[in-house]
């Protein structure tokens, strides 16, 4: 089955990515730069992914999600 995922990364002040993934609830990592930071997405999205099937509980993703930047200048 394939899955599509947002991913969310933030610069952090000492170097590095934060990684969030919104469609799963507490599937966060960390990475150097952004391509380690987007493979360790990907490992922890599989592991939660898994987890969820063990557990029977259905499988969010974000293919039907839209996304939007907006910017206000105040």
């Amino acid at each position: 089955m394939n899955y599509t995922y947002k991913l969310r990364l933030l610069p952090e002040p000492d170097g590095g990515y934060s990684v969030f993934v919104p469609a799963l609830p507490g599937c966060i990592t960390y990475g150097e730069n952004i391509d380690e930071a987007i493979e360790m997405a990907k490992g922890a999205i599989g592991l939660y992914v898994e987890e969820l099937t063990e557990r029977g509980e259905p499988i969010p993703d974000d293919s039907n999600t839209l996304e939007y930047s907006l910017s206000l200048v105040a």
